[in-house]
């Protein structure tokens, strides 16, 4: 049985959620149909461009994401506490990025409005601020945009997505490096790049960019319409400015080694051969060696992606919260993590 998004997305339980979409039938976001000769990269940069608004919108941390030709990957983290610290002015200028501001609102934010009118108003912008760290809002404002824009490109109506957004709980840091490589290794897996800088419209890449020798980025083929801005990106590791925790706490270096270890481990016959480049982190998250590879690099398009996971104890722990004696997938997390610990 289906279970309602709230009971799905819990901030409570963790912050951490992996966001699938896929188009219906034979609708494309990137790629060419080869029935009819037509391509579809151009809605690659569709996908981005309304990521980095949203990203810059909400109180929502884009942490990975990956387009590909029939669907998207992207995983968030919900920063509730920035949205509730935002005054009402703050939250109503980006609500207006996306939506109109109704009459009222109009007035209490220039200050010509009553004393009912204002009331009226704040109640407004708290439903406001409430959308602005909610998934489902987020995933709608995504959603919505392009299905209106493919449509509108195909002269047709009717359904783009196959159905709501799939949203998977990922309990600890582990579950969340874990999840995080899968989706920057995705056009890896899918054979359609040879490494993870080479694939344009993801998140790996456009960390590497950024990190990039000016020497290097010169030779370098810059990914197409590069004067969009950027998709905000989590940090990995939390600055000392930072008023609320909203990374990992893992550096990019950490990240990237292993990124590219996972990465080449597809392309080598023999998997041991690797072993002794492990890189730290997995010991410190508590992972699997060979686990964590077959489930990060796994070639089925249809694989099964269970409403959460993480360690073994983090999801008993969420089981009964949601009142249920198990969550599915228990036999493969206890494979994938050493330890309870996240």
């Amino acid at each position: 049985m289906t279970k309602p998004r709230s009971q799905l997305i819990d901030v409570n339980e963790t912050p951490y959620y992996h966001c699938i979409c896929r188009c219906v039938r034979r609708a494309f976001l990137y790629g060419e149909d080869h029935l009819t000769g037509k391509r579809f990269d151009h809605r690659k940069e569709w996908v981005v461009e309304r990521l980095a608004l949203l990203s810059d919108t909400f109180s929502i941390d884009v942490c990975s994401y990956a387009v590909m030709s029939n669907h998207y990957h992207v995983v968030l983290r919900i920063d509730q506490h920035t949205a509730k610290d935002m005054n009402d002015n703050v939250v109503a200028k980006r609500w207006r990025r996306l939506y109109h501001w109704p009459l009222l609102v109009e007035k209490y934010i220039n200050n010509k409005a009553t004393r009912a009118e204002a009331n009226k108003a704040k109640s407004i912008i708290q439903t406001w601020r409430e959308r602005l760290h909610d998934i489902s809002w987020f995933m709608r404002c995504l959603n919505e945009y392009l299905a209106r824009k493919a449509n509108l490109e195909d002269n047709c109506k009717g359904r783009f997505w196959e159905s709501r957004f799939k949203s998977q709980a990922l309990l600890g840091e582990a579950a969340v490096l874990t999840c995080m490589s899968y989706v920057d290794l995705n056009p890896i897996r899918a054979s359609i790049a040879k490494a993870p800088e080479e694939f344009d419209h993801t998140s790996i890449q456009q960390r590497i960019n950024k990190i990039k020798p000016p020497k290097v980025a010169k030779k370098m083929k810059a990914p197409s319409k590069d004067k969009r801005s950027p998709v905000k990106l989590m940090p990995l590791v939390k600055a000392k400015s930072d008023k609320h925790p909203n990374a990992i706490g893992y550096t990019l270096k950490d990240y990237l080694e292993l990124i590219d270890w996972v990465g080449r481990s597809v392309r080598n016959d023999k998997r041991g051969a690797i072993d002794q480049k492990e890189p730290p982190i997995l010991n410190r998250l508590g992972l699997n060696t060979d686990e964590f590879i077959d489930h990060v690099l796994t070639k089925n398009e249809h694989v099964h992606y269970p409403c959460a996971t993480g360690p073994l104890d983090r999801l008993k722990e969420l089981a009964a919260h949601w009142k249920q004696n198990f969550i599915k997938g228990q036999y493969s997390i206890m494979r994938i993590y050493h330890t309870a610990k996240a």
